[in-house]
């Protein structure tokens, strides 16, 4: 008869210097006996800029959210089940920075606190929903939290005289420091999965070379004949997923290699004279742009799945000048965005709204499809999208856009459209935080309450 141990949730699969943190198990330590504890819930956040086409973004009706969902959220239809909307969130009101609508977008966001109005030169708001939550639940975790960009966060630009960090970062750890975050997939598949130097550091591995990857792979086969069938499974569905992911971008790095030789008049010999020459994919401004952030969602995953983070955070783009070629236009996010009804234009920034949340679906929906416990890795997770300007046309913050997908270990009641919430982004923030099970000392920003609407219990 097999006997399957109980093998402690902490276990690294080790090989070469290398680490890879494993999936949530249901043979790992966090279950016990044989009916497993509640997987712990994690929360994610991935922000987009400059606001949303609201007859394109919000459902008509209740009963239209399931039959007929708007374009904006066509992609997440086949788990509209698992997701929550709500019109009638408010953002932080904007005086005496009422000429800075982009300077507080982001900077809001999390925090629902304004910058402080007699430091402007300096950063000085507040901790951010994101933080507050890794100071609670990131001592059980290699990472605290996870931030990630599609930009580098180098915006130059003082509107109503505010830092210029205030354009680019979301999360703050203390009123006074702002988080960078990681544009480099690489980089962060290093922090996830890396290759260890002197006192534990991680160092720059070869893209390209397999042998270390192999070599974890040895130990996973040996660490398979312990698990039971429902973790073999699970086991093996992770590391196809570890594997494509690393495929992914080298995939990236070796075109970037081959269109710079190209630039530089070196043909590729890989290729015939016929033959268009390689694309120039330019990390984070390229043609294939969703690629890009495909494989920055699918780190975030991995890094769900493995209980290496429970807290992260994507800043899609940032209020300034990011285009989407990929779309089949080059103009600029924010010009498009002061359309005045102008009917291409408006056509424009439906498009972008629309990839955004494509983009973030993909990632939701993935989770939807990871077993994890008696459900998915989606049901124990928050993950919430959203922007911190309604109309960019008109920079309002009276409805501010938000998705929430998963339910939170069961503390969400998802699968509906609530078209008349009363409450702001403070109220939603402190909420989320309550259904992650984090207790907060006092209310998040400008929150004055809990959205009941949101709870199981309504």
């Amino acid at each position: 008869m097999n006997i399957h141990s109980p093998i402690n949730r902490r276990t690294f699969l080790r090989g070469a210097g290398v680490s890879l943190a494993l999936p949530l198990l249901d043979s790992a330590g966090w279950a016990t006996g044989n009916t497993p504890a509640q997987p712990p819930v994690r929360m994610g956040f991935m922000y987009m800029p400059h606001g949303v086409i609201m007859d394109e973004f919000w459902p008509e009706s209740p009963e239209s959210y399931h039959t007929s969902p708007p374009p904006a959220i066509e992609s997440l239809r086949p788990i509209l089940d698992q997701c929550l909307m709500m019109k009638g969130i408010s953002g932080v009101p904007t005086s005496p920075f009422s000429g800075a609508p982009h300077a507080l977008e982001l900077s809001t966001w999390l925090t629902a606190t304004l910058p402080d109005a007699d430091t402007r030169s300096r950063i000085n708001i507040a901790i951010s929903a994101d933080q507050i939550m890794a100071n609670y639940v990131g001592a059980h975790t290699l990472l605290p939290s996870l931030e990630l960009a599609t930009m580098p966060q180098t915006w130059k630009e003082n509107q109503a005289g505010l830092h210029e960090a205030y354009y680019s970062h979301c999360s703050y750890r203390s009123p006074t420091q702002p988080v960078p975050a990681e544009i480099d997939p690489r980089n962060v598949l290093n922090r996830l999965f890396g290759k260890k130097g002197d006192a534990g550091s991680v160092t720059r591995a070869n893209p390209l070379d397999r042998q270390m990857l192999d070599r974890v792979l040895v130990g996973a086969r040996d660490l398979r004949q312990t698990l039971a069938r429902a973790d073999q499974q699970k086991l093996d569905e992770y590391l196809d997923s570890v594997r494509s992911v690393e495929r992914r971008i080298a995939a990236i790095e070796m075109r970037q290699q081959e269109a710079a030789l190209e630039k530089a008049g070196v043909r590729s010999t890989k290729r015939h004279d016929s033959d268009s020459p390689p694309i120039e994919v330019k990390i984070p401004e390229g043609d294939k742009r969703s690629e890009y952030m495909q494989v920055m969602c699918d780190l975030n995953v991995l890094a769900f799945q493995t209980d290496t983070t429970r807290v992260s955070t994507y800043i899609g783009s940032t209020p300034n000048g990011v285009s989407y070629p990929e779309l089949g236009f080059t103009d600029k996010h924010h010009s498009q965005t002061h359309h005045e009804n102008r009917e291409e234009m408006v056509r424009k920034v439906a498009a972008i709204t629309k990839f955004n949340i494509d983009q973030f679906a993909y990632m939701v929906n993935k989770m939807a499809n990871l077993r994890e416990g008696d459900g998915t890795l989606l049901d124990n997770c928050i993950m919430m999208w959203g922007s911190g300007l309604e109309d960019g046309n008109r920079h309002s913050r009276e409805n501010l856009p938000f998705i929430i997908a998963g339910r939170g270990g069961g503390s969400i009641n998802t699968g509906r459209f609530l078209p008349d919430v009363k409450g702001n982004q403070g109220d939603l923030l402190s909420t989320l935080l309550s259904c992650a099970g984090v207790p907060l000392d006092r209310p998040i920003g400008i929150a004055t309450k809990q959205i009941s609407e949101i709870s199981t219990n309504s």
